[in-house]
């Protein structure tokens, strides 16, 4: 699993290429591969709308909405269960619904 940096860290990175540091330089003097560094940087780019992509924000409630879907779906498919158990219950096997009146 990737490792996870506080957001602070991050940003101090870079602030620290935007300065003008070469990415290697930093990426050996924080113990961050010089990837990841230009991972941030590019999606950086994305978030303040000078590169085209999914922006953090964007991508945090995609992650949300798909969470959601999934815990609805889970809660569909007990009731649904729920449903047939309740209904097998009640109308017992060779019993028809209605009555005939006379």
């Amino acid at each position: 699993m990737p490792r996870s940096y506080p957001s602070e860290f991050r940003r101090k990175v870079l602030d620290l290429v935007e300065e003008g540091r070469p990415v290697a330089e930093i990426a050996a003097q924080l113990g961050v591969s010089g990837q990841t560094i230009y991972s941030w940087r590019n999606q950086d780019l994305v978030d303040r709308g000078l590169r085209p992509g999914v922006s953090t924000a964007e991508s945090a409630e995609l992650a949300a909405a798909r969470k959601r879907i999934r815990e609805l779906e889970t809660e569909l498919a007990i009731t649904k269960r729920a449903y047939e158990l309740l209904k097998e219950q009640s109308d017992p096997k060779g019993v028809s619904g209605s009555s005939p009146r006379s």
